[in-house]
């Protein structure tokens, strides 16, 4: 191929990826079904990692 580069993705530059707060659990600590999940989605524990 003329050029020399090798086809592939266009050179965009790379957006950061937002950032997600998560939380630390302990082992002793329980996370009720109505907290915030601990990934950080913002989601109930219920609707989200306890489903």
């Amino acid at each position: 191929p003329e050029g020399g580069a090798p086809p592939g993705p266009a050179s965009a530059p790379a957006q950061p990826l937002p950032t997600v707060e998560t939380r630390r659990v302990e082992d002793d600590e329980r996370i009720g079904r109505n907290d915030p999940c601990w990934c950080g989605s913002g989601k109930k524990y219920k609707r989200c990692h306890g489903a």
